[in-house]
């Protein structure tokens, strides 16, 4: 599991004064980013060898800007070529939110889905979601 503390801005919200919609998709992202370093260290976006499938977010409270936020990021199933990663965001003490995304390692060049390799999987086992 994967922790990654951030304090949202003003600019995050909405005219109601909550996190908006479409700012939780971007934390996400974001949370995921020791998931992409596993695959790719260097981060170097002309050798990129994730393509993503699916983003799914619930949004389960209010969350405010004034307050910090903490990501967690953890994996679910392991398939193949594909990953779920599974992603909770907790301020004060509440889950405000839950997301799940499906990864595929993938070769950009040929356009088709690579098996994730023996290394990588047992890394990514070790960090498997509750």
């Amino acid at each position: 599991m994967f922790y990654y503390e951030l304090q949202p801005r003003f600019s995050d919200t909405d005219a109601l004064g909550h996190i908006s919609n479409t700012t939780l998709p971007v934390w996400f992202e974001q949370a995921r980013m020791p998931l992409f370093k596993i695959f790719h260290p260097t981060l170097d976006v002309k050798t990129w060898p994730l393509i993503i499938a699916r983003v799914e977010v619930d949004f389960v409270a209010q969350s405010y800007w004034h307050l910090p936020v903490e990501v967690r990021t953890g994996v679910g199933k392991i398939g193949n070529s594909s990953f779920q990663v599974v992603q909770e965001a907790w301020q004060d003490g509440k889950m405000i939110a839950r997301g799940n995304a499906v990864l595929i390692h993938f070769d950009y060049n040929s356009e088709k889905a690579l098996a994730i390799p023996d290394d990588i999987r047992a890394e990514l086992s070790s960090h498997l979601a509750e």
